[in-house]
Parts: C-alpha cells; structure tokens; sequence
C-alpha cells in the first residue's frame, strides 16, 4: 500500500508539474519556442525589409514618372507599361531573352546532361575527376573577364576566330561579331554559353553519382545498351535537377545584364539589348526611373511566372510516378 501511495503521489507531481501552473521542464520547453520564433521572426523582418518591400516598392515606382536629380513624382496609373507595349526596343529586348533562354536550355540543360552522362560513364576515376575540372574551369572565371577575353576573340582580322576561320578556307564567313545587328546576340549568347556550361555539367554529375549502381549493372545483364540506360535510368533519376535547371537557366536568362554590358552595351542599334541593359538604359542614363522599374516589373513577373509552371509540372509529374 504504501509503495501504490508513493506512485501515485509522483505520478499526482509529475501531471501537476504540466499543468496550467507549469514546471521547470515547461518552461525550458515554452522559452525554447519563444526564442525560435524571436529568430524567425528576425528573419522574417529582413526577408520582409530587404525583399519584399523592394518589390512591391517597385511595382508603386513603376506606376510615377521620376525625376531622380529633382525629386519630382507625377502619377501616371498604367502609363509605363502601355508605353512599354508600344517600345519597339523592349520588344527586340524581350525576344533576345527568349532566344537567350532557349538556347540556354538546349546547352545548358540538355547539352549538360549528355556530357555529365558521358563523363560519369567513363570507368576511369582519375578521367571522370580530370574532365570535370576541365568543364568547370570556365565557370570560375568572373563574366566581366570573360566578356573582355571574348571581345577579343571577335576582334575583325586578328582576333582568334577570324584567324582559324581564315586558316581553315572559311573565310567567306567572316562577320563582324559585335557589329552586326544579325551576329552581336548571338556572339553574346556564345559566350555566355562557353561560360557556363561547366558548372550545368557539374550539378548533373553529382545528380548521376547519386543513381545507385546496381541499376545500371542490373540493365546490363538485360542487356540493356548505353542510350537505353540514358534514357530509362539517368534521365527520370536526374529529373529533379532537370527541373531545377531549367528554373535556374531561364530566369538567369531574364536576368542578363553583364555579359551584354562588356561587349556590346546593346548595340550595334539596340539589336543586342536584353530587358537588364534597357532597364538600365531607361532608370539610370535617359532619367526614365519609373518606366525602368515597369521593366523591372515584367523581368519579376516573367521569372515568377516561369518558375510557378516549372515547380507545377515538377510536382505534377511527381505524383503521377
């Protein structure tokens, strides 16, 4: 009787200790979240302030015409965006984006995922190890530097493309790269490409070494050969970071800015302009504040948009496997 008298009496302490009154390990527990939540809501509040409030910061500047020297606001509703229906230089700018971005994805994502596949299929450690670095190397070179060793490159006459062009009996297609208005965006894109391709190439050896082994020699005892294993093994274990890809390269492609800065700064005759340099051009040269932040205002929404379809097709695609 007297031990049921003590268990019950520990057992009456224990429950009252975690009662409305609290104890000691409530109160751990209750400061415990009272300070997780102070430091999310920290975060919160930068997110918020360093974020959020720009955009939205940005949407209210696109609707005003700004003087940014004399500090004048005039309200103009909707005004930028019709203005911009009827630019034909943000239109070109637009269509340089979507160019940038597709071809950015048949290099970038698809063009990536062979050679990683490729490389990742070689039996030799040190030669997978030897290859990557060779495809990343690029990618550690700043845009400003690369933009400049490029500019060099399509030099008229001395630089390096012309001269193998020349040497290899091809002369006849010589252009000047940067100063025609059919050849600039693509010389840009060209290098952008160049520079970027390695790091795509990378992320998608890392998603391949994470595909189980025993797949592939469970395929080859089938008899399976090595575009049957690419494309029933590799490519739907490899569609996450497909998807996140295709994410990150076309919103990189909206996003455009040095690249066309170093070596065309949009001309010859605004033919190589993307929406980042004609934001610019607007905002900061031609004192056009809100109209800039009306391009600003498509380059968000068309990243958002895009990134929204992509997570939805992801996610779809999910659950129907």
């Amino acid at each position: 009787m007297t031990g049921t008298a003590a268990a019950m009496g520990r057992a009456a302490f224990t429950q009252g200790g975690t009662g409305s009154g609290g104890g000691p390990r409530v109160r751990s527990v209750r400061l415990r979240r009272w300070l997780s939540f102070r430091w999310a809501a920290v975060a919160m509040i930068l997110v918020g302030w360093f974020v959020y409030y720009p955009i939205v910061d940005n949407f209210l500047v696109s609707t005003t015409e700004q003087d940014i020297f004399t500090g004048e606001v005039t309200y103009v509703g909707l005004g930028n965006y019709a203005r911009l229906l009827d630019d034909p230089v943000a239109w070109t700018a637009l269509s340089n984006n979507l160019l940038y971005a597709v071809i950015s994805i048949v290099f970038q994502v698809f063009g990536a995922f062979l050679l990683a596949a490729i490389i990742e299929g070689l039996s030799s450690e040190y030669w997978r190890r030897f290859w990557r670095a060779v495809y990343f190397v690029p990618s550690a070179i700043s845009i400003t530097v690369t933009g400049l060793l490029f500019y060099f490159i399509y030099q008229p006459k001395v630089g390096l493309l012309d001269v193998v062009l020349v040497h290899l009996g091809l002369q006849d297609l010589i252009l000047p790269w940067l100063g025609s208005e059919r050849s600039a965006i693509y010389a840009v894109i060209a290098m952008s490409q160049w520079q970027g391709f390695g790091y795509s190439t990378l992320l998608f050896a890392i998603a391949i070494q994470k595909i189980p082994r025993e797949l592939y020699d469970a395929a080859t005892m089938d008899g399976a050969g090595p575009l049957r294993k690419l494309w029933s093994i590799t490519f739907p274990l490899t569609r996450e970071m497909t998807g996140l890809m295709v994410i990150v390269t076309i919103t990189g492609a909206f996003q455009v800015f040095n690249e066309v800065m170093v070596m065309t700064a949009g001309g010859p005759n605004n033919s190589s302009q993307v929406l980042g340099t004609w934001l610019y051009q607007q905002g900061f040269i031609e004192n056009n504040f809100g109209y800039g932040a009306a391009i600003a205002a498509v380059i968000f929404i068309a990243t958002m948009l895009t990134g929204a379809a992509q997570l939805w097709y992801t996610r779809r695609r999910r659950v129907q496997l």
